[in-house]
Formats: structure tokens, sequence, C-alpha cells
């Protein structure tokens, strides 16, 4: 299986200050960037910079650790698929104030973005992501110590069934910077199990 190195990324949008080695990736955010399509809203934005590899693999997982220091509105940094401007997902914390933050992830399909997120302190600076796939499905899962690890949500991706390219982001929304760090990257088999009825007790006919 490909690992998250250097040789096997590439840049959407390179950023102007940045350090990348193959144990540790860091990306200084520059002022109004972001990725958000229409909803709501009204206006698109498409310019944060994403670092990616490609894999056509249908089954795996992929971990990463954030940390940071971010501390002006919608500051961000995480984890993304992004395929193009109007299909890409990305998952992370965005600050908010001096008491709590938003832990959420963004889903867009054929432009137009949702936003999914639940409140958590400010004094989290630390965060792991796990992205895993099922062929044009994907589960994403967050944890405080890289060990326990719980749902975050399942989604789909309309054009997400063949390569797909995936791999960490960060943004500041408002006129702002912070430098966010990538350590722990894993690349493994998936962990994301295959749904059972006999194991839930639960049976639907699929349509």
């Amino acid at each position: 299986m490909k690992k998250f190195t250097k040789e096997n990324l590439y840049w959407v949008r390179e950023p102007k200050r940045y350090s990348i080695t193959d144990s540790v990736i860091t990306i200084e955010t520059e002022p109004n960037t972001d990725l958000w399509q229409r909803t709501y809203y009204g206006f698109s934005n498409d310019n944060a910079p994403v670092l990616q590899m490609k894999t056509a693999r249908k089954y795996f997982s992929f971990t990463v650790k954030t940390s940071f220091n971010s501390s002006a509105l919608f500051d961000q940094c995480g984890i993304a698929i992004y395929l193009d401007s109007d299909n890409w997902m990305k998952a992370s914390i965005e600050y908010e104030n001096e008491e709590y933050q938003r832990l959420g992830s963004v889903v867009t399909n054929n432009g137009y973005s949702d936003w999914a997120t639940h409140d958590i302190p400010s004094s989290i600076r630390e965060m792991w992501y796990r992205l895993s796939r099922r062929e044009s499905d994907y589960y994403i899962e967050t944890s405080l110590d890289g060990i326990h690890f719980k749902q975050m949500r399942s989604f789909h991706l309309f054009h997400g069934d063949g390569e797909i390219s995936f791999g960490i982001y960060a943004a500041s929304p408002v006129n702002h910077s912070f430098t966010a760090k990538f350590t722990e990257m894993k690349m493994e088999d998936c962990k994301w199990e295959a749904w059972s009825s006999e194991k839930t007790g639960f049976s639907q006919t699929k349509k």
C-alpha cells in the first residue's frame, strides 16, 4: 500500500510557507482562505491549500494527528478529499472564541456544501482524524488520544467511486494566519467494517 509520504504528495494551491518531511508536515495558513460552495451564504470560496495523494484503492483508512495554535474566527486544519471545486469533503476544528470551537465536517456534492458541527472546548489543541473508504462511501472518526476513535459521520461522494485524491488542509477565512502541524500519518487496511444485518438484527431491502 502506498504511504502518505513526500514523494507521493502534490499540492492543490501550494502555500507560500510550509515544510514537508515523511514524519512532520507544517502549513502556515494564508489570510482569507477557505473551502465552501454556495449553500445558505450564496458565495463560493475555493482557495485553501490542500496537500494530497492519489489512490484507486476502494478500501483503506488514513489517520493523521493535527496540532494547531488557531486564535481567529474559523481558523481550521484537518483532513480533506478534494476531487474538484464542486466535489470535496473536509473535516476539522474551526476556532470560534476563547470558550469553544466547532468540531465538524463539510461535504460538497455537485457544487453545494453542507456543514455539521458540535461544540468542543477551545482548550483542545490536538485532534486525530481517521478517514475510511468503502468504494464511494466514506467514514470519518476523531480521537483525542489516537487510540479511542469516535464516529463523526458517514457520507457518500457522488463522484467518489473511482480514483480519488485525499490528504490534509489548513485555512484562515479571515485576515489571520496560524501554524498547523500534521504528524502520525498512516495508511492501512480499511478499519470501517462492512455493514451486516446479522450483527445488528436490522434488515432492509435495498432499492
